[in-house]
C-alpha cells in the first residue's frame, strides 16, 4: 500500500481551486526539493495531520495553518487534504474493506483507499472561543464512511523531525521510542514460547520468547537465596507487627512481573537501550555523536516499517542530512533508496519514503525521477513522462548531475554555461553591473561543453497547461562559433583553407545573407522553451566578444598574465604581475595601432587562447575578474559604463536570470557591432 496522490487546499502557503497543491507519487523514495518557505514542510505536516504519527504526538491546528490569500482581508476557514492510496494487498483490502473505492484504471478494475481530512474554523460562531473541528472521511469525493479509530491506527506514519533527539529516543526509560518499536516488531513477538512455571519450571532458555526470558529471570531472581532472606526479614520482622489479625501484610520482590502479558513485555522493553559500538572494539564505550545516533534511529524505524503485516509503511523525514558529513549523507541516501526499491522480500513490506532536503549533496545521489521541485506553491515531479527529458536524458543526467550542478534545484534563477571561464567571470560581471547573482538567488551550472540542453529540459514540462510552468528563469549561454574572415590566419589556420564541408570551424564568409541569423536561431531554439531562454554569443566566443565590444585591453592583459601564471606565482608575485602587465600594455598599444579594425584587434587578442603557448581561459578569467574589480574600485568604470562595454548577450542573460527584465525577443543575440570606443578598449592606462 502506498500513497499515489496528494491534494492540499487552503493549508498554509497552498491555495484552493487552480492554486491547490497536487502531487502524484510513486512507490519508493520521493525527495521534495526547493528553497526556504517553498512549502516542503507544509506537505510533510499535511501528511501528519491526515494520517497521524506512530509517536502518538498530538497536533493542534493553528490559525496560521489556514491559508491567507494575497490581497484577501482574512484567512480561509476550511482546510482540505486528500490522499489516494493504491497497491493494497489482500490483507490490507480486508482491513479497510468498508472504506474502499472500486475504480477502473485503463479498463482494469482496481481498488483504492481515499482519505479526506477536513478542518473547519468555527471560531465565533456561537461564542468567542476558538473552535476548530476536524474529521476524516473516505470515498473518492469525501462522502464515504468516517474512518474509525482502528483503521486510522493502521495508517499512522513514522515521522522524523529535522531537529530530532535520537539519543533520547533510543535510551531506556518509560515510554521510550525503542520499546515502542520493538514491541511492534515480529522478531520480538513471534520468536519463542512464554515461560510457564507450572508445566516447565526449568526451561531451555533458547526456546523462550523475550517475555519468557524476562519472566524466567524474574522467577530466578525471586528465588535467589539473598532475595529470599531479604523478603523473609521484611515480612517477619517489619510487616507482620504492622498487620491486623486475619489481614497479614506480605511483600514480594520481583522484576517487573506486574500486569498482563502486554504490560510485562512493555516494562521489559523499556529497560532496553540501543547504542552504536565499533565492530573492531565492541567492548569500548560508544562515544558516538548526533549524526551516528540519527542513523541508528532511522534504522530502528525502518525495522518497524518493514515488519508490519497490515499498515501504511510510510516514513516521513525532514532534512535527513542533519548532523551528517557529506560522505555519510551519500551513504544514507543510497541506503534509503535501496530500502524503498528492494524491499518486499524476506517478509518485509515495501516502504514509501518521503523526505525534504536543502542538500545538493543528497539531491545528486537520488535518481532524477524521484525528485519533486516545490516552487510557487506547486509541485513539479521530475518523473518520466512529466518533463521534456528523454529516456537518454535521464541516463545522461544520472551520470553527470553531480553535487555542484544540483544546486540548480534550490535556485530562484539559473545560468547554464559551457566552460570554466564563464563560470568564474559571470558572477563578477553581474556584481559589478549591480545585478549580483547571489543577491538574486541565481545559481551558475557549468556543464563543461556537454549536455547544456539536457540540463535545460529539467525545467520544461511535458504538459505545461496541466502542470503549469516552473517559474524559475533559466538562461543558457552558448557560443555562436563563427569567426570573422580575418581571424583564421591570425589564430593559426593555414591557407589555402579546406572547403567548408571538410572543416569544423566556420567564418562569416561561409554564410550567405541571412544565414547567420538562421544559424543563431537554430542554436537558440534547441534549448529554449517555456521559461528557458538561450543566449547565443553575438559573434564568436565569450573572450572574443568581450574584446570586440570594449574590453580588448583588459582581456589581452588577463591572457598575458595567464600565459605567465607559473612564473608570476614565484616569490615577489606583485612585482611579477606589474612587470607582465606593463609589457602587455606596451604590446597591446603596438597591436592596436597595427590593426585595421576592431575585428582584427579582437582576433589578435583571442589568439592568446589558440596559439602556442596557449593561455588558460579559466586562469585568464580569474585575472580579468581582478582587473575589472580593481578598475571599478578605482573609479575607472562605473556600473553603467562597464555594462555598456559588455557584449549585449551577456548583459541580457544576466538580466533575464536575475529577473531584471530585458527584451527577451531581442535576447541580446543580434549580430554584434564593436563598441564606439572599442579602439580604446582598455580604457585609461
Amino acid at each position: 500500500m502506498h500513497i499515489s496522490k496528494i491534494e492540499i487546499e487552503n493549508f498554509r502557503c497552498f491555495g484552493e481551486g487552480e492554486k491547490r497543491f497536487v502531487l502524484p507519487l510513486s512507490p519508493g523514495l520521493t525527495a521534495l526539493l526547493g528553497e526556504n518557505d517553498a512549502g516542503k514542510t507544509a506537505v510533510i505536516d499535511a501528511l501528519r495531520f491526515i494520517f497521524g504519527t506512530r509517536d502518538q504526538e498530538y497536533y493542534r491546528v493553528q490559525d496560521s495553518d489556514f491559508h491567507w490569500p494575497a490581497g484577501s482581508d482574512e484567512r480561509r476557514r476550511e482546510i482540505r487534504i486528500c490522499c489516494r492510496l493504491e497497491g493494497l494487498s489482500l490483507k490490507e483490502q480486508g482491513a479497510f474493506a468498508e472504506f474502499l473505492t472500486y475504480v477502473e484504471e485503463e479498463g482494469e478494475p482496481d481498488v483504492a483507499l481515499y482519505v479526506h481530512w477536513t478542518a473547519k474554523d468555527k471560531s465565533g460562531a456561537r461564542s468567542g472561543r476558538r473552535m476548530v473541528f476536524s474529521e476524516v472521511r473516505t470515498g473518492k469525493n469525501g462522502d464515504g464512511p468516517t474512518l474509525d479509530v482502528e483503521a486510522r491506527e493502521l495508517l499512522r506514519s513514522t515521522y522524523l523531525r529535522p531537529l530530532r533527539d535520537a539519543e533520547r529516543a533510543l535510551t531506556a526509560g518509560r515510554g521510550s521510542r525503542l520499546s515502542e518499536i520493538l514491541k511492534s516488531t515480529r522478531q520480538v513477538i513471534d520468536v519463542g514460547a512464554d515461560y510457564d512455571p507450572d508445566t516447565n519450571p526449568a526451561p531451555n532458555v533458547a526456546d523462550l520468547s523475550l517475555l519468557g526470558i524476562g519472566d524466567y529471570s524474574s522467577a530466578l531472581i525471586s528465588e535467589h537465596e539473598g532475595i529470599r532472606r531479604a523478603r523473609q526479614t521484611l515480612n517477619e520482622t517489619y510487616l507482620r507487627p504492622l498487620s491486623f489479625a486475619g489481614d497479614n501484610l506480605e511483600g514480594q520482590i520481583s522484576v517487573g512481573r506486574q500486569g498482563d502479558r502486554d504490560a510485562r513485555l512493555r516494562q521489559l522493553l523499556e529497560r532496553l537501550e540501543l547504542e552504536l559500538r565499533s565492530g573492531a572494539a565492541p567492548e569500548l564505550p560508544a562515544n558516538r555523536g548526533l549524526g551516528s545516533n540519527n542513523l541508528l534511529f532511522m534504522a530502528c524505524e525502518l525495522l518497524l516499517l518493514g515488519s508490519e503485516a497490515v499498515a501504511l509503511p510510510l516514513l516521513l523525514i525532514e532534512e535527513p542530512e542533519a548532523h551528517l558529513h557529506p560522505q555519510r549523507q551519500l551513504r544514507l541516501m543510497q541506503f534509503l533508496a535501496e530500502q524503498s526499491s528492494r524491499s518486499g522480500g524476506n517478509g518485509q513490506n515495501e516502504i514509501q519514503i518521503i523526505l525534504t532536503t536543502h542538500s545538493p549533496n543528497l539531491a545528486s545521489a537520488i535518481p532524477l525521477d524521484s525528485l519533486v521541485l516545490i516552487h510557487g506553491g506547486k509541485a513539479f515531479t521530475l518523473a518520466r513522462g512529466h518533463t521534456e527529458l528523454s529516456p537518454d536524458d535521464y541516463r545522461f543526467l544520472q551520470r553527470f548531475l553531480d553535487v555542484t550542478k544540483s544546486n540548480l534545484f534550490f535556485a530562484r534563477g539559473v545560468m547554464i554555461v559551457e566552460g570554466d571561464a564563464e563560470n568564474i567571470l559571470l558572477p563578477t560581471l553581474a556584481r559589478l553591473i549591480e545585478m549580483d547573482l547571489s543577491a538574486h538567488g541565481v545559481s551558475i551550472v557549468n556543464v563543461g561543453g556537454v549536455g547544456l540542453r539536457r540540463f535545460a529540459r529539467i525545467f520544461q514540462r511535458k504538459d505545461p497547461e496541466v502542470d503549469g510552468l516552473i517559474k524559475v528563469p533559466v538562461a543558457c549561454i552558448t557560443d555562436m562559433d563563427v569567426m570573422p574572415d580575418c581571424a583564421p590566419v591570425i589564430v593559426g589556420k593555414t591557407e589555402p583553407f579546406p572547403a567548408r564541408k571538410d572543416r569544423q570551424w566556420r567564418m562569416k564568409s561561409d554564410f550567405a545573407d541571412g544565414e547567420l541569423d538562421v544559424r543563431r536561431e537554430a542554436i537558440r531554439a534547441k534549448a529554449s522553451g517555456q521559461l528557458v531562454e538561450t543566449f547565443v554569443s553575438n559573434d564568436w566566443t565569450l573572450e572574443y566578444d568581450l574584446a570586440l565590444h570594449g574590453l580588448a585591453e583588459e582581456v589581452w592583459i588577463a591572457g598575458m598574465l595567464a600565459r605567465q601564471d607559473e612564473k608570476i606565482n614565484e616569490p615577489d608575485k606583485a612585482q611579477n604581475i606589474f612587470r607582465v602587465t606593463r609589457a602587455a600594455k606596451a604590446r597591446f598599444k603596438e597591436m592596436q595601432e597595427a590593426s585595421g579594425n576592431a575585428e582584427e584587434l579582437a582576433s589578435h587578442v583571442y589568439s592568446l587562447f589558440t596559439n602556442s603557448p596557449k593561455a588558460s581561459k579559466s586562469i585568464a578569467a580569474q585575472y580579468l575578474s581582478e582587473i575589472l574589480e580593481w578598475k571599478v574600485a578605482r573609479g575607472t568604470y562605473d556600473s553603467a559604463t562597464l555594462a555598456g562595454l559588455l557584449p549585449p548577450y551577456v548583459t541580457a542573460a544576466v538580466r533575464y536570470a536575475t529577473g531584471n527584465g530585458g527584451d527577451e525577443a531581442e535576447n541580446g543575440n543580434g549580430e554584434g557591432e564593436a563598441a564606439p570606443n572599442a579602439e580604446a578598449a582598455g580604457g585609461p592606462s
